[in-house]
């Protein structure tokens, strides 16, 4: 299982600086968030000067409007281009929001028939991620907000899932059977690591009310070996760039630890002599 960050976790910081923490502390690969910085820029020549620092597993789609990217739509297509391009094989992206009155990008979702090929071109895969429940009355503002219809919808579209550990606890605290929903679909290829409480999303491990260390426990007894990202609040962290990265070695050392396969140790038989 290779153990990546998402960039958003550092977002107060600049790009580069984002890859070159990440790479102090210790994980194998990036999740770079399309934001600001991709705006009148030569995207490719940027991307490819970041994975210098370390290499980049996925790209998430902008979740908000930047000059030139268009919708999200065209903003999608391109995030696939680009990765196609630059030898990165997953683009993660949103479902429309009802609540924004996204209605072309929804009509536009559910006349794709095959994501893989007619999105992916059978070379980049597209996950879409589940979305979270928010406010005072706790709604879900995104379609597919049901878990098994999401599942549905992934499977008659040949669509991959990005499982968010916080968006599917702000809806259940208990979130693991849903998990092994989703898992057991054979759909998952990237999961959004982070923990959940009272009304707070993407909060360290233990600052929230998830059981995240029995789904990590749960999550080593299965044959998933796809990706597990990091995706936390810059805000949850202390300042100070040196104590940041501390903080990732810690917390990566917690995750390798409880996702470790656990190797039997072999029997040793004695030999009667003869």
């Amino acid at each position: 299982m290779r153990i990546s960050i998402s960039a958003g976790t550092l977002f107060i910081f600049p790009l580069k600086k984002v890859f070159t923490m990440a790479k102090e502390a210790g994980f194998d690969a990036v999740e770079l968030v399309i934001n600001e910085e991709f705006q009148r820029v030569n995207s490719r020549r940027l991307i490819k000067d970041l994975a210098q620092i370390l290499p980049i597993i996925s790209i998430h789609a902008p979740f908000m409007q930047l000059d030139g990217w268009g919708g999200p739509v065209d903003s999608l297509k391109r995030c696939v281009e680009i990765a196609g391009d630059c030898g990165i094989g997953l683009v993660n992206f949103h479902p429309p929001s009802w609540m924004e009155m996204e209605l072309s990008y929804w009509r536009w979702l559910y006349r794709i028939q095959d994501f893989q090929k007619e999105i992916g071109g059978n070379q980049v895969a597209l996950t879409l991620e589940n979305m979270p429940w928010t406010g005072k009355y706790r709604i879900n503002g995104y379609i597919l907000s049901d878990t098994q219809k999401m599942i549905e919808f992934l499977l008659e579209r040949n669509l991959y899932l990005t499982f968010d550990c916080t968006h599917m606890g702000s809806g259940r605290a208990n979130f693991i059977n849903d998990f092994y929903l989703c898992y057991n679909s054979g759909r998952i290829r990237n999961i959004h690591f982070s923990d959940y409480g009272h009304g707070r999303q993407h909060l360290l491990p233990g600052h929230g009310i998830l059981p995240l260390t029995r789904f990590l426990n749960h999550l080593r007894n299965t044959a998933y070996n796809e990706t597990l990202t990091l995706e936390l609040s810059p805000h949850e962290f202390p300042k100070g760039e040196q104590i940041i990265i501390e903080s990732l070695k810690e917390i990566l050392g917690y995750l390798r630890r409880e996702t470790a396969k656990v190797i039997p140790e072999p029997r040793i038989q004695s030999i009667s002599r003869p």
